[in-house]
């Protein structure tokens, strides 16, 4: 199977890596020439555009920061949707509006290929190594046929269902994600003005009905002081976005959603887009002028665990 990949940022140049790692045929694009003369040096080839890779390849995956910004790499003139043709296989796996990758879909479906969304979850660093989740949604036949190159990328796959249904999953745990860590922020605040020892209460809270992955990675950079979990405030306001918009598109009223918005917000303007999204947690440290430091954590993630082939649950 060839494989075309587009967008080589901090997660689809990892799950790419995963590609040209376990030795399949890649064909990539970004407008980060650094990035795709990285992949050039590793094997793969360098399409130099949507349509251009389109037409060489069976697989086409976007991983890209925004439904805008994926929208206009599928639709443009020069664009994916123009190379493609009967039996090819387009697989979104950036954190997306479902609404919109089953508008692309649709026209994806009008070339006679197949639309697929495969979000992944699991932080960066188990990107790195293979060993993140996917979820897809879609024409299941075309699941099967693409499993191969999923298992190698990630470590737990799960077909979800209808198109667009991988979409609304992904941004329920992105959603879940981002509570966990405001509440964290607080947790942290209660254990710190309690005089409590933060490396034993890391490790009570790891083994105790509270915990939660996010505790168990975002915790770690947080009391290194770091706060780099190489995902940042513009992107989880996009997702925590996502959401909130979900929720009033099916008129479900909701009451900690809207608020987690906010407080994002308040990060983003307090510590910039580009800040790590742990960093969230500062404005309790700042209001509370304490810090929440530890000996003995890491600066970085990273997923420790061999990589191995993935399966479906």
């Amino acid at each position: 199977m060839k494989v075309g990949f587009v967008g080589l940022g901090n997660v689809g140049g990892k799950l790419a890596g995963s590609l040209i790692r376990n030795n399949f045929d890649l064909t990539v694009m970004d407008l980060d020439k650094n990035q795709t003369k990285i992949f050039s040096n590793l094997g793969a080839k360098i399409a130099k555009s949507g349509k251009e890779l389109a037409e060489q390849v069976d697989l086409v995956i976007t991983c890209l920061p925004s439904p805008k910004i994926c929208g206009e790499v599928m639709e443009s003139d020069e664009g994916i949707i123009s190379g493609l043709s009967k039996n090819k296989i387009w697989l979104e796996m950036s954190t997306t509006d479902e609404s919109e990758v089953k508008r692309l879909g649709k026209k994806v479906l009008a070339k006679k290929a197949i639309p697929l969304d495969g979000p992944v979850s699991g932080g960066c660093h188990r990107a790195a190594t293979g060993n993140i989740a996917i979820f897809v949604g879609g024409e299941r036949i075309a699941f099967e046929k693409i499993l191969p190159a999923l298992t190698v990328m990630g470590k737990k796959i799960l077909h979800t269902g209808q198109l667009g249904s991988a979409s609304i999953l992904k941004v329920i745990t992105n959603y879940l994600a981002s509570v966990h860590l405001v509440a964290l922020g607080e947790a942290w605040t209660i254990a710190k003005k309690s005089m409590l020892d933060l490396k034993k209460t890391y490790k009570g809270i790891a083994v105790s009905s509270g915990n939660s992955f996010v505790h168990e990675t975002e915790s770690q950079v947080i009391l290194n002081g770091s706060y780099n979990i190489n995902f940042t405030m513009d992107l989880v306001l996009k997702d925590t976005g996502l959401f909130d918009d979900l929720a009033k598109k099916l008129n479900a009223q909701l009451e900690i959603s809207p608020k987690i918005v906010d407080i994002f917000k308040d990060g983003q303007k307090k510590f910039g887009s580009r800040a790590w999204s742990s960093m969230i947690v500062k404005r309790m440290e700042d209001l509370n002028k304490i810090d929440f430091r530890a000996e003995g954590f890491p600066s970085e993630l990273i997923d420790n665990e061999p990589e191995e082939k993935g399966y479906e649950i």
